[in-house]
């Protein structure tokens, strides 16, 4: 099977696309809006891009709260989406409105940041406290800006929990981070765990 994007006529009873780009991990965006109310959603659309500096970035399709709190703050953090936490992440993720806190939605505990004003998943086994460094909207082979907006964060904090750590190392078969495979599958990245050692690499 071939299909070209213009006209997306592949048939199927659902658009591939994002199947195909699997598994994505879920950023858990932690923000505050200007009138103190917290938001929590999770994001798909979401990776580590560099190391040095340490940088994020998670996709909006649509303005939505999380892209309007950080424009307003400057902060947001990502919390670790695990097997424990999947079905409040599944409420975490409602259409509600703005005024409605989603970590009180969940039933989860919003926590603090240390050094920025933005909250995180209290019961999550990690998260990344970030500063913006920039907020895109990309354009098309046409030119025209996608109805997307791209945040990129500078991490400048990272809480973990213990809980998960082994000889020095994050277990991941601990943590079992919660990745989307497209449609409404979702897998746990703890349950298959295997090492690879590159070529050159001791």
């Amino acid at each position: 099977m071939f299909y070209a994007t213009d006209t997306n006529r592949h048939g199927l009873a659902h658009d591939p696309f994002k199947a195909i780009v699997a598994p994505r991990p879920i950023g858990w965006i932690g923000s505050k809006g200007a009138d103190g109310i917290f938001n929590l959603a999770p994001y798909s659309f979401f990776n580590a891009v560099s190391d040095t500096p340490k940088l994020v970035m998670f996709a909006s399709s649509g303005h939505k709260h999380s892209v309007t709190n950080v424009e307003h703050s400057g902060v947001f953090t990502a919390s670790l989406v695990s097997r424990h936490l999947v079905e409040q992440m599944n409420a975490s993720s409602a259409p509600v409105a703005h005024e409605v806190d989603e970590f009180d939605l969940a039933g989860l505990t919003a926590k603090a940041g240390e050094l920025v004003d933005a909250p995180y998943v209290a019961e999550a086994y990690a998260a990344l406290e970030c500063r913006v460094t920039q907020i895109i909207r990309p354009i098309g082979v046409d030119g025209a800006e996608a109805e997307t907006w791209v945040v990129f964060g500078q991490v400048v904090g990272i809480h973990l929990d213990e809980a998960v750590i082994e000889d020095g190392r994050i277990d991941m078969a601990r943590a079992r981070p919660i990745a989307r495979m497209g449609y409404r599958d979702y897998c746990d990245g703890g349950t298959d765990v295997f090492q690879l050692t590159r070529p050159g690499q001791r």
